[in-house]
């Protein structure tokens, strides 16, 4: 065994927080790298039942939330950061103050929390449906309804195809068409109309042409197949057929809580109306007749993802070689930095209190990437490449991440926007900027883009200071870098940072 195994954590924790339902996963990893489940927990909070108007979280479904957390809370509070990954989905991705409910949110839970984008969400269901499912050669189509949002993925084997993230769900249909209950033949066939035009775009690409078998996941489409099931409506997943049966029932009772079918729980019976929809709609726009279910979706994608972190598989080198490959990023040049930013790190973060494990491979990735604007523009390629790490679909990064990305590669250059890191998470808005004035100077040492060596260099590291030591008569030497640093002494100057060199 090697000494990477074993500090392997034995414990892992995953939680979903997602529109309609929070969801915590605890798992045992085994000595194999397999994982053994050994608590669940779910609380139906409604999250994105409290999103009005303005986009705004009220409190009520807060304190839901919170009072969820807090239960949550008490199960990973021992757990190294390393061992738990935390996701917000939909509701978090829109409301406008998701910022305060995530910083009041890892108070509780003392763990960092990912907000992922509708593509990196469909990535982690994908993941958590394939480890559950046989092997097999053919191609899946996996169907996911959220609260907030559906997402559709087409892959083989362990390898996500095509993913998108469609903008409706079981939550934001129920409280649009069915808000008081009432369930009426012209609601319901608004609301599918409504959901089959959401679809519609991506029918072309996600049809019943694409894949060989439709597998669904996740509360609403489990909730459907039970009721079928204990209907005997359909014995195997759900067809098309007993869609159409549960529809008549809905409408035949008039009113949610009218309803009287097995398997139906009183958590799901508010967003019931809503779920079905979306789902007939998914069936009709992509021709779907069989769909079979998994038990498996993202909560497990988070934590088999987590296990390929830990274990030195991280999908977000491969993300970044692809990066490096689409955008011809200039290889040698980026790895020069690369090795030169990591050097300064590692004397700089004891000085800072830097969170290595966490901070270390993401100024990686920046210096790796600071020059992908270049193939737009070589005049503020370094603005071409933020909106790129900002926007671009990053397997693996959270939103919070490609932010920092974005931040990192904007300001390695030219003017350092402070105010930009300032914006950031927590735990990114300090670190960010002093992470970034390490890659300001990887990048100048670096400006000759040649492979010639540089000397050992001193650093000691303030608050918001950097005192550089250079071999004696080296910088009289190299009368280019001298005046670069220089000039970076009052880039740094002028956004309240000080730097000085000997």
């Amino acid at each position: 065994m090697t000494s990477a195994e074993q500090h392997l954590p034995e414990t892992l924790a995953a939680i979903d927080l997602g529109s309609n339902s929070f969801h915590m996963i605890v798992a045992r990893l085994e000595d194999s790298g397999t994982l053994s489940i050994i608590d669940r927990l779910r609380m139906n909070v409604r999250l994105g039942a409290g999103l009005d108007e303005q986009g705004i979280i009220d409190q009520a479904a807060q304190e839901r939330a919170f009072a969820c957390l807090e239960t949550f809370a008490q199960r990973i509070r021992d757990l190294p950061q390393a061992a738990v990954r935390i996701a917000g989905t939909n509701t978090l991705r829109v409301a406008k103050n998701a910022a305060a409910f995530v910083a009041r949110a890892e108070e509780i839970l003392q763990h960092p929390i990912e907000i992922i984008g509708g593509r990196e969400e469909a990535r982690l269901i994908y993941l958590g449906v394939a480890h559950g499912l046989a092997a097999g050669e053919g191609r899946r189509l996996v169907v996911d309804i959220g609260g907030g949002s559906t997402e559709l993925i087409i892959g083989r084997g362990m390898q996500p195809l095509h993913r998108e993230s469609m903008y409706t769900g079981c939550v934001s249909i129920s409280r649009r068409f069915f808000n008081d209950g009432t369930v009426t033949a012209r609601a319901m066939k608004a609301a599918e109309i409504e959901a089959q035009l959401v679809f519609f775009s991506q029918a072309a690409n996600f049809n019943a042409s694409h894949w060989d078998e439709a597998i669904g996941c996740s509360g609403t489409i489990k909730a459907i197949r039970n009721i079928v099931h204990d209907e005997g409506w359909c014995l195997d997943g759900i067809s098309f057929k007993s869609l159409k049966r549960l529809r008549k029932a809905l409408l035949d009772a008039g009113h949610v809580d009218r309803v009287k079918l097995a398997g139906l729980s009183d958590s799901r019976r508010p967003v019931l109306a809503g779920g079905l929809c979306v789902l007939h709609a998914v069936f009709k726009a992509l021709k779907i007749e069989q769909m079979q279910v998994s038990e498996q979706s993202m909560r497990e994608g988070l934590l088999y993802d987590l296990v390929g972190r830990i274990t030195h598989h991280d999908v977000r080198d491969a993300t970044v070689e692809t990066a490096i490959s689409k955008w011809r990023v200039d290889a040698p040049q980026a790895r020069r930095v690369t090795d030169t930013v990591a050097e300064l790190f590692d004397m700089a973060a004891p000085q800072w209190s830097l969170d290595s494990e966490q901070l270390r491979p993401l100024l990686r990735w920046a210096a790796t990437l600071h020059e992908v604007g270049l193939q737009i523009s070589h005049n503020n390629y370094h603005k071409h490449g933020a909106y790129i790490l900002q926007n671009a679909d990053l397997q693996g990064f959270s939103r919070q991440e490609q932010a920092l990305l974005a931040a990192l590669v904007l300001s390695h250059r030219s003017k350092f926007r402070s105010g930009e890191f300032k914006q950031l998470m927590k735990p990114f808005a300090k670190a960010g900027a002093q992470m970034c004035m390490l890659l300001r100077l990887a990048v100048l040492l670096h400006r000759g883009r040649t492979e010639q060596q540089l000397p050992g260099i001193g650093i000691e590291a303030g608050k918001k200071a950097l005192s550089l030591t250079f071999p004696p008569g080296w910088l009289d030497e190299h009368s280019m870098t001298l005046a670069d640093l220089i000039r970076e002494v009052n880039y740094l100057h002028a956004a309240g940072y000080q730097l000085r060199f000997e």
